[in-house]
């Protein structure tokens, strides 16, 4: 028998995280859209946060099939608008909203979503096969646009690089790697402090604006 719900989805603090790196995301397209770049890719790197914290607070309560399932989808829905259309928009943005900077955004955006949803199926077939996380990533994650579009922003204003030959070259590498069926084992301590250092050092500059003009 089904279970009767006030409201549709799931709402413990499992999913708090992915939430708010969602809304996260949000903010920063609407900064993308005011021209405020140095704040749009803030916005990425919080929503980054966001989601690398939040597969280890879900993992701290019991939780039912559908919940998992919800879960596996939660995210990557959030991710598609964070670290898809966020990045794409602020490149077609940032590049003039010329044809090439259109054309690289297009195929970033196509090739986050088909990466995702078949992340999503080769999740739940691992789920149901094994317990506990998954030790490796198949293409570059998603999730990687949190880390690398803030190196490029703070290289290409200090080097006062073109933005439109840039980013399209960022975006359409990133997106080929994302369908590269390549095996990325998942950082352990010492990878993921290497992470969250050199994060912090981008999000200090991007943060105090250090020789950034937006």
């Amino acid at each position: 028998m089904e279970e009767k719900k006030r409201l549709c989805g799931y709402y413990n603090y499992t999913v708090v995280l992915t939430y708010l790196g969602m809304l996260a995301g949000f903010t920063g397209i609407t900064f993308a859209m005011e021209g405020a770049y140095r704040q749009t890719v803030i916005c990425l790197m919080a929503a980054g946060i966001c989601d690398m914290f939040d597969g280890a607070v879900a993992a701290t309560k019991q939780r039912d099939a559908r919940e998992k399932k919800f879960g596996i989808q939660i995210d990557s829905l959030s991710d598609l608008i964070c670290f898809g259309v966020l990045p794409a928009l602020f490149t077609y943005q940032i590049g003039g909203k010329g044809h090439l900077v259109f054309l690289a955004a297009s195929f970033y955006v196509l090739c986050t979503l088909i990466r995702l949803a078949y992340f999503n199926v080769l999740e739940e077939e691992r789920q149901q096969m094994e317990t506990g996380s998954r030790k490796w990533y198949l293409g570059l994650p998603v999730t990687s646009a949190a880390l690398l579009l803030p190196i490029f922003f703070i290289l290409g204003r200090r080097l006062m690089l073109r933005a439109d030959l840039l980013f399209s070259a960022v975006l359409g590498m990133m997106a080929a790697a994302f369908l590269l069926p390549i095996k990325i084992k998942k950082p352990y301590m010492a990878g993921k402090i290497g992470i969250i250092f050199t994060g912090a050092v981008e999000f200090t500059i991007l943060l105090l604006g250090f020789g950034l003009d937006v």
